[in-house]
């Protein structure tokens, strides 16, 4: 047994999984490094994949030829497309898991892929020869070597758990922290802090009153993650809601005197879009109850998610408290919620490869990096992984732009912007959102990672043909035309205005009362032609009759994008001395020089330069 590798993947997470599988289906020799080999793919918190931009990321890794869709969609229990009151852009999938189901198909998944291998230790040191990245050194004093390292310990290095005043030293329940790790890689000149994030209490199911809750069902249409694979083949189960109380808040207040949180044992950032149960009351004090949401672990256990009441008030309140509703009055419970403190590095010193600016050969993925979630690990493994594939094998960088992907918006976010606290995704960071819907991932992206060796043979014919499909519904929209005398019946069928002139089909389905699938039952020929349908039809229907609904909107949009992909194309990185250029502001000098954009586009996003800044730039570049 050699231990020399091209890639190591430290960390064996949402992050790790990707990224190690993606190094290694483009041919690196990879071995995946992890703790525990029964904990792959481990969903640490809520057992769920995707939500509000979340389920974006996961179907851009599933184009780009990942596994985290696939995954999903083999353990779900429950899947819903939220946001289906606002247009497509704004349409996200969320499945719930079976959280035990889900490591063992990421095991299934990585341990028959070719070209990895997985050793299960613990790093304590990443190795360097002049200068550069040359493996990593184990608890069990081994020494293996690669080209490249990419690091995905998630909220292990130096890891404390908080329960009440309680302190244990942990990356996760009964899972040690990772030490000296993050001081071996410091001591080359990157910089960390720390960040926070907590989970809730886990009930034990046989205590709880469910006729007391409102229950949530999920939905059982063709909708699922993966653009390939079979359908959600477990069984399919409810969640349930409910809310806290006056008399919830009355016990929970009296703990906050021992809450980490507000007597200072705690010190580092929370994430401000996931606050524990009692931010929720400090900050909203006005406001008498709080939504909950009760989840169900997996397909067969009486293990329950209480989603929105992360804490780490002492156990004895998160008790005390959770028995004052109604619901929960003779709960018991597994384990109590608790908080997490662990190292991070700030992500500007990253390069949009994910690769450190500092420390060529070493990338970095998830949590290390300042974000929070699943997905957002997912996505920033599977770029990472690529990426380290294709410097061993002496390639160019692969790097996605912000209308191209969200993962794209995410990491120029990072490597831009920095981080002050844990990092989520939301439509509302995409300035593209129009162009970066769920339904059209595999439009971005398979393309794409099929030119870079990722995405299969199989994977890119599967998106050809779909695409020949969606191709012949709106070009047979486009060119069919319509007499008022033979439609209007249809139209006033579906309660919409009748024709007075005749049109094209295509402007007719702009309507909101007008879908495809509806108006084929009045126009034979559209009925013939969706009948040849046959692999995935439902979802090329859907993505047909997106494309001609939103068709200015798209194209509107993509005209600002092209604008600003302008910018993207001048490169500016190396070209300035900042800190000697008066003519900028003293905060832009500092920013400019400590992030040292790779184009005039990204020095624009920096927070700090301003557009005058940018004007000063262009006119030097002139000269």
């Amino acid at each position: 047994m050699k231990f020399d590798y091209d890639v190591i993947v430290v960390g064996g997470g949402h992050a790790g999984c990707e990224a190690a599988a993606a190094a290694a289906n483009m041919g690196a020799q990879t071995c995946l490094i992890t703790m525990d080999m029964n904990k792959i793919g481990q969903m640490s918190c809520n057992p769920a994949v995707g939500g509000i931009a979340k389920g974006q990321i996961v179907r851009e890794i599933d184009a780009l030829g990942g596994f985290m869709g696939i995954v999903t969609d083999r353990t779900a229990i429950q899947f819903r497309m939220l946001n289906r009151s606002k247009g497509p852009a704004m349409w996200s999938p969320r499945a719930q898991c079976d959280r035990g189901k889900f490591i063992w198909a990421w095991r299934e998944v990585l341990e028959n892929t070719p070209n990895l291998h997985i050793w299960q230790d613990q790093v304590k040191e990443i190795l360097v020869e002049r200068g550069e990245v040359a493996g990593v050194r184990t608890y069990f004093d081994l020494d293996i070597k690669a080209r490249c390292v990419v690091l995905t310990a998630g909220t292990f290095l130096n890891g404390l758990m908080h329960i009440g005043r309680t302190q244990l030293p942990g990356g996760r329940v009964a899972e040690p922290a990772a030490y000296h790790l993050t001081e071996s890689i410091a001591r080359h000149g990157i910089t960390y802090g720390r960040m926070k994030t907590g989970t809730p209490v886990r009930i034990d199911g046989r205590s709880i009153h469910f006729d007391e809750l409102e229950i949530q069902e999920g939905e059982h249409d063709y909708h699922k993650f993966s653009f390939m694979g079979r359908d959600r083949q477990l069984k399919q189960l409810p969640c349930w809601t409910c809310f806290t109380n006056p008399e919830v808040h009355e016990v929970l207040r009296s703990g906050l005197p021992d809450s980490p949180l507000y007597n200072g044992q705690i010190r580092s950032i929370g994430p401000r879009y996931c606050p524990s149960i009692e931010t929720k009351l400090v900050t909203f004090p006005e406001r008498d109850q709080h939504q909950l949401f009760l989840e169900p672990e997996g397909e067969n256990t009486q293990e329950f998610y209480l989603n929105g009441f992360s804490s780490s008030l002492p156990l004895h309140v998160q008790i005390a408290a959770l028995k004052k509703i109604p619901a929960f009055r003779d709960m018991y419970i597994y384990r109590p919620g608790y908080a997490i403190e662990y190292d991070y590095f700030d992500p500007t010193q990253l390069k949009h490869s994910l690769e450190s600016k500092i420390l060529p050969g070493l990338f970095m993925a998830g949590q290390v990096n300042g974000t929070t979630g699943y997905e957002e690990a997912g996505g920033q493994g599977i770029v990472a992984g690529i990426n380290a594939a294709l410097k061993c094998a002496g390639s160019e960088p692969f790097v996605m732009h912000r209308d191209e992907s969200y993962i794209g918006v995410l990491i120029d976010d990072l490597v831009t912007k920095g981080v002050d606290e844990p990092y989520r995704m939301f439509t509302s960071r995409a300035e593209y959102r129009i162009l970066l819907r769920q339904d059209d991932a595999d439009a971005r992206l398979t393309s794409r990672s099929y030119e870079l060796g990722l995405a299969t043979r199989e994977r890119y014919e599967h998106w050809t043909t779909k695409k020949e499909a969606i191709g012949r519904i709106v070009d047979f929209c486009k060119g069919f035309s319509l007499k008022p005398a033979l439609i209007n019946p249809g139209l006033e069928a579906l309660g919409t205005t009748p024709l007075k002139y005749g049109c094209k089909l295509f402007d007719l389905i702009n309507r909101p009362q007008v879908t495809v699938k509806n108006i084929a039952e009045h126009i034979a020929p559209l009925k013939a032609l969706l009948s040849t349908l046959t692999d995935r039809k439902e979802e090329i229907i859907e993505a047909a009759e997106v494309l001609m609904k939103y068709d200015g909107y798209i194209a509107r949009e993509r005209v600002i994008a092209d604008k600003m992909q302008r910018l993207e194309s001048i490169k500016i990185k190396g070209r300035f001395d900042y800190k000697n250029m008066n003519s900028l502001s003293t905060e832009a000098r500092q920013k400019l020089e400590r992030i040292n954009p790779e184009t005039l586009a990204q020095a624009g996003r920096i927070p700090g330069v301003s557009p005058s800044d940018i004007n000063v730039l262009l006119v030097l570049l002139g000269r």
